[in-house]
């Protein structure tokens, strides 16, 4: 089978992905109408209705033919959907400022308002996160202006060079270990992402005999998009909106880092005679084949092939029988992520079932250990 008589049954899905930065414009209709409720809109959205649909729609675990991928790979089609997106997270951007800095907003508005675009800004961290793997210089660049809002520049660095060899191991920030709450976790990957990404710069400007501080240091260039923006954005509408800025770019980063908790939590890679850790596959990544939220997170949620292969594009990216399986959609387990007794109940035990009961193959949260031992003796031999 080839392109020529195999067709992407998802072709004309895709462009939904580009529904949740438009969200804030149709809070702010809904709120220009005098029901301020609608700046809850996009979070509404996002984590009651799309999961609500997805449990409604279910699974697609088709892949597209090997013979059919370099065409799809190839097709512009598919990138410039990902384009897309920035323009319309930075215009929902500046309409919010634009709202916040004629002020007005109840306390109630206000937090909806930073909510929504949080919550636009964090999900474009994940088209910054297709497009910084790429390539293509211009797609590179496109990924550090997707993350300029968030502050969150240093994630082109650490993601691609720190994250993709560390990752299901102790030594990554961005692997959540079992028994670890996402508040726990949550500060530990947001430094520990930091200052990774800044160890990794600085080593490859040393190898090259230079000096870090320079605009060619990924994690400063990158920094400075965001001072731009913000200083701009600032110029424009007064000072009255940095506390917006820094608020939202907070929810923003934080959504992506509760993404990063539940892709990997408690996986890990055994070492190998040599003392080196296995080769990343199917098994080190929880996977969703929820049909809406994949086509919302431009299929994040197939994450094993993504780690497998990093430069494979969204549209060509496998379901694997190997891989484990989160019980629902990324927008469902954020919230149950959010809860850790909740969290615990029903991701703890999946863990253990996908090592057969052995909680010495997981990646274990050291303060959880003696309770999980209690929870989880060890199998008899």
């Amino acid at each position: 089978m080839s392109e020529a008589t195999w067709r992407d049954p998802r072709r004309w899905l895709w462009p939904a992905a580009l529904l949740v930065p438009t969200l804030p414009f149709q809070g702010l209709a809904i709120a220009h109408g005098g029901h301020e409720w609608g700046w809850w809109l996009t979070p509404a959205v996002v984590f009651g209705l799309i999961p609500l649909v997805d449990l409604l729609v279910g699974d697609d675990r088709q892949n597209p033919p090997e013979d059919a991928v370099a065409a799809l790979q190839r097709s512009r089609y598919y990138r410039v959907l990902t384009y897309l997106y920035l323009p319309l997270q930075y215009a929902a951007l500046a309409a919010c400022c634009a709202v916040w800095a004629r002020g007005g907003l109840s306390l109630f508005g206000a937090a909806g308002l930073v909510l929504s675009i949080g919550i636009v800004d964090g999900i474009a961290i994940n088209t910054a996160h297709e497009l910084g793997h790429k390539r293509e210089r211009l797609e590179r660049w496109l990924s550090k202006i997707a993350l300029a809002p968030t502050g969150y520049g240093h994630f082109y660095v650490e993601h691609n060079r720190g994250h993709h060899v560390r990752v299901a191991t102790p030594e990554d920030p961005a692997s959540a270990r079992l028994g670890e709450s996402f508040w726990t976790f949550l500060p530990r990957t947001v430094l520990g992402s930091l200052r990774s990404a800044w160890r990794l710069e600085a080593a490859r400007f040393r190898l090259r005999g230079r000096f870090p501080w320079t605009w060619r240091n990924d994690v400063l260039n990158a920094w400075v998009m965001t001072v731009v923006l913000f200083a701009g954005l600032t110029a424009w509408f007064g000072p009255v909106v940095l506390p917006l800025l820094a608020a939202q770019a907070v929810v923003g980063f934080a959504l992506l880092e509760v993404v990063n908790y539940l892709e990997h939590y408690g996986l890990a890679r055994p070492r190998n005679a040599a003392g080196r850790y296995d080769k990343v596959d199917p098994r080190h990544s929880w996977n969703s084949d929820r049909v809406v939220t994949n086509v919302f997170l431009f299929q994040l949620q197939r994450h094993s092939d993504h780690h497998a292969n990093p430069l494979r594009r969204y549209q060509v990216l496998r379901s694997f029988d190997s891989s484990p399986r989160l019980p629902a959609g990324y927008a469902t387990m954020i919230v149950v992520a959010l809860v850790p007794p909740l969290w615990r109940a029903v991701m703890d035990r999946r863990v253990l079932a996908h090592y057969d009961q052995d909680l010495s193959a997981a990646n274990v949260h050291p303060p959880a250990l003696a309770r999980l031992r209690a929870r989880y003796p060890l199998p008899a031999a």
